[in-house]
């Protein structure tokens, strides 16, 4: 299964829109969105996504009932976890609010945001994956994750601001 992650998207609707054309050119299976998307008039582009999508709130999300109803209740409360292709998959928006030490145990893949900070770490046998900032306000670059969770790879995508 090849899952689209993202986060921190903060109402930039320029790169949500890059984002959403990217992700439906991979095909992707999903979507998974890992908070602070801001105002729920963003939210509502995710219609064009050609896969179903789900997302955690995150710390600047305040209109949530606005984003829920707009997400037709997309967005949970963190953490959230599902399976997808056979993996347990655990989503929070900060990963220091869900564990002290940032481990997350019995899980295959741990996504968080928060941060703004993209990365892909591997601590034994499970994946943490921050896909970075979509807003691109606080690194200046704007990254994406894809995920393919046959393999447990994962790789982050940086979209040009410009």
């Amino acid at each position: 299964m090849i899952i689209g992650i993202i986060s921190d998207s903060h109402d930039n609707i320029t790169l949500i829109k890059k984002a959403i054309s990217l992700l439906n050119e991979r095909n992707v299976n999903m979507v998974i969105h890992a908070g602070d998307y801001v105002a729920p008039f963003t939210v509502r582009l995710f219609k064009e996504f050609k896969c179903p999508w789900i997302g955690v709130f995150g710390n600047n999300d305040g209109e949530k009932k606005g984003l829920t109803v707009v997400s037709e209740s997309r967005i949970q409360e963190p953490p959230y976890e599902l399976n997808l292709g056979g993996k347990s998959v655990y989503i929070t928006h900060d990963i220091n609010v869900a564990s002290e030490d940032g481990i997350i145990p019995g899980r295959d893949i741990i996504i968080f945001g928060h941060d703004h900070q993209a990365s892909i770490k591997r601590i034994n046998n499970q994946l943490y994956i921050n896909p970075g900032e979509l807003c691109g306000y606080v690194s200046g670059k704007s990254t994406i994750a894809i995920l393919n969770t046959e393999k447990m790879e994962a790789e982050i995508i940086e979209i040009p601001i410009q």
